[in-house]
């Protein structure tokens, strides 16, 4: 029987998360919304907002007509190329950019070395994570998306062989949601490899990824078995997984409380609890209570502390005013 249970903080929505779905919640309960790819990798999330306010998802803005007017387009938390922007203009739809602050550095720092010139190695999950296909989407003649050291995915290349045009001119940038670890192990090669190799003045991987991934470092020491909630398209949430299974061979992924019920937790008194950036809180609740429901007595102890920090919230801007015939 579990007897404690071990809350790892920080765990759950992160500051972009909350800022991505408020902006949702807010617009569709003024106007009509569509939100291009899911605002977060949750599907209770998607299908709640879907349920309680109607919002539209999409994956293809080429198979929307022209909005009506009045009508909302919000950019998920992920991340999205140019060319969905210019997608966007051309239905005439009035935009509310949703992705996360930190996502949109990365985008920056692609434009800008790009545009001085340089060869930019991609550390990524997979060409078809919306957040790579976004970034990449920046400058792809100048992005070469790599996988993390020892961990090789199909299309992306190999940190250990990938070739650059000139080692003169490389710039290492990455996904915000990977292991920290092997992220810096990565770096690490492809440092030893070129020397000459350029890295952000501050690490691309968000606060958030790397909080969490402490805090089930922390908690998975201490366990018994351990539990993280997510999905399994969440990146970040599948990395605190891969963590949990590194430091606790007991460690499980669950979408929601109903799943508890076919894992075996025979012999296991001190239990982990942690959850993807993208898991709202009150999926974590339901799993204390399909808990404390088997024991009255069962001790629940917080781990860590909170993160204090917020994004303001995107605005609704209007269609972009295109050039017409006569000034292009």
């Amino acid at each position: 029987m579990v007897e404690q249970l071990l809350l790892a903080k920080p765990r759950g929505f992160c500051a972009g998360v909350v800022m991505a779905i408020q902006a949702v919640e807010r617009a569709a309960r003024e106007r009509p919304v569509t939100v291009y790819h899911a605002i977060v990798h949750n599907h209770s999330v998607v299908q709640r907002l879907q349920t309680d306010l109607d919002v539209i998802f999409t994956e293809e803005l080429s198979g929307l007509r022209e909005l009506p007017k009045g009508d909302t387009l919000v950019f998920s938390a992920h991340g999205v190329s140019p060319a969905v922007r210019a997608q966007a203009d051309a239905l005439g739809a009035w935009v509310i950019d949703a992705t996360c602050p930190l996502v949109t550095k990365v985008h920056s720092e692609v434009r800008k070395y790009a545009k001085e010139g340089y060869q930019i190695l991609l550390i990524g999950d997979s060409l078809d994570h919306q957040e790579i296909v976004g970034t990449r989407g920046e400058a792809p003649e100048a992005v070469t998306v790599v996988s993390v050291t020892g961990r090789s995915k199909p299309g992306l290349a190999d940190p250990e062989s990938v070739q650059v045009k000139d080692p003169q001119r490389v710039v290492v940038l990455s996904q915000t949601t990977l292991s920290v670890d092997e992220t810096r192990a990565t770096i690490a090669l492809l440092r030893r490899r070129f020397p000459a190799l350029i890295t952000p003045s501050s690490e691309d991987l968000c606060y958030a990824t790397k909080n969490r991934q402490d805090a089930v470092r922390e908690v998975a020491t201490k366990a018994d078995a351990m539990l993280i909630l997510t999905s399994s398209h969440s990146s970040n949430g599948m990395r605190l997984l891969e963590l949990a299974e590194s430091l606790c061979p007991r460690s499980y992924r669950l979408e929601t409380a109903a799943d508890l019920s076919a894992l075996d937790l025979r012999g296991v008194r001190r239990l982990g609890l942690s959850s993807a950036a993208s898991t709202p809180e009150e999926l974590v609740a339901e799993v204390v209570a399909y808990f404390r429901a088997r024991n009255p007595e069962l001790e629940v102890i917080e781990e860590g502390e909170w993160e204090k920090i917020a994004f303001r919230e995107p605005q609704r801007k209007p269609p972009a005013q295109r050039p017409g015939p006569a000034s292009k």
